[in-house]
């Protein structure tokens, strides 16, 4: 690598279709474009095409982790015996709660920020239980403050039961104070809860007034379910226009032909993009006392296919709902490549954990013809299937 006043030269790269951006140069050869990366200062960078080399090295924009839980995270080690479904592991992380002192919040979420940044991500959103009130809890201060003093893009999302939300005065108070937060994200998480469509409408209707991006825990289960359907109904019958990320949709594997069809083009229309938590789907879902026989992990083929943008996450890490993880979203990638059969050509998952991430949290894209070099990764990985396999490390430009 070679260094001026006007550029950063890359000899020798490989970088991937989808994460190009248009006309960056370069020799096409199956899923990368070849040549020397020019990267210079007014967002114009440039491949000079070469004859492909199996030694080129990738380049690759930042990862995003668009799904984690970074109050609950290392909280594994003093919750005793745990093992067992979404409510026994809701169940268990609760009795931890009078642990949350700041102290052990602030040791807690700056480890897994830590992790984050180790694992190159350049975004991350944490989702934070919300306590009886409307009034923030003691994690949403901590994570703020944490924010100020890292070099990551952090957001903050609300996570309560839609029940609560079809209260409108405390639907509105809870928006309030997220609306004043840097980062702040609306929304909850939707099973079988009393007054759902209330409360999904409410959530919608705030998000509209203050400008707010939307996030969804969204049938969580195996069992049928319609939360993600009142979801894309609502929003379009209200007009919502911002970014929706909903996470784990796990039900949708009980749907197929017409039905699941139906749902999948209500979610292009509403302009959803779903997320998959491979970790905690696979250790959470499918439980019937012996080896599951059902994985737990929503339909991304099909959504995929149909052009419904598809996310990966990292989602729990070291707590009741998945006592092992890692906030690394290419590792998640990799458990999902196994978990849901996403096939090579692998070139087509990775926007799942960049762009495709970015977008759904209401972010810009980065593509390596606009992006600078702080905003770039490179590997000795000469292949995206030895990327995704963490066979060789990433390492920032910057």
């Amino acid at each position: 690598m070679s260094a001026g006043a006007a550029s950063v030269i890359l000899k020798n790269i490989a970088v991937p279709v989808s994460l190009a951006g248009p006309d960056l140069g370069g020799t096409l050869q199956g899923q990368c474009l070849y040549g020397d990366l020019h990267i210079v200062p007014d967002g114009s960078n440039r491949l000079i095409p070469c004859e492909p080399s199996p030694h080129a090295k990738l380049v690759i924009p930042h990862l995003t982790e668009a799904h984690c839980h970074l109050d609950k995270c290392h909280s594994i080690n003093r919750l005793g015996p745990v093992g067992g479904d979404l409510p026994q592991a809701i169940e268990a992380q609760a009795k931890d709660r009078k642990n949350w002192t700041k102290t052990d919040l602030q040791t807690r979420i700056t480890k897994g920020l830590r992790e984050a940044r180790a694992s190159h991500c350049g975004a991350i959103r944490s989702h934070i239980d919300w306590g009886e009130d409307a009034q923030p809890p003691i994690a949403w201060h901590v994570l703020g403050e944490l924010a100020n003093d890292s070099d990551l893009t952090v957001q903050r999302s609300a996570l309560m039961g839609i029940d609560k939300l079809a209260d409108s005065d405390f639907c509105t108070q809870v928006a309030l104070h997220i609306a004043r937060s840097q980062g702040g994200v609306l929304g909850g998480f939707v099973l079988a809860h009393r007054n759902r469509v209330m409360g999904i409408d409410n959530v919608i209707k705030q998000a509209i007034h203050h400008g707010l991006p939307l996030d969804f825990h969204v049938d969580e289960t195996l069992e049928d379910m319609d939360g993600l359907s009142l979801i894309a109904d609502a929003i379009l019958r209200l007009d919502y226009k911002g970014p929706v990320l909903c996470g784990h949709a796990c039900n949708m594997t009980n749907l197929s032909g017409d039905p699941l069809a139906r749902l999948i083009d209500k979610l292009l229309k509403a302009g959803i993009s779903i997320c998959a938590l491979p970790t905690t789907n696979l250790y959470l879902q499918g439980r019937t006392g012996g080896t599951p026989d059902r994985r737990g992990i929503t339909r991304l083929r099909e959504l995929d296919t149909a052009g419904v943008p598809i996310v990966l996450a990292s989602d729990n890490v070291a707590d009741a709902f998945c006592p092992t993880g890692q906030h690394d979203p290419m590792a998640a990638l990799h458990l999902g490549v196994l978990g849901a059969h996403l096939d090579p050509p692998f070139d087509r998952w990775l926007p799942s954990i960049t762009n495709n991430a970015r977008r759904a949290m209401g972010l810009d894209g980065i593509f390596v013809k606009t992006a600078k070099a702080s905003e770039l990764l490179i590997s000795d990985a000469t292949s995206i299937a030895d990327l995704i396999s963490g066979r060789d490390a990433l390492t920032s430009l910057a």
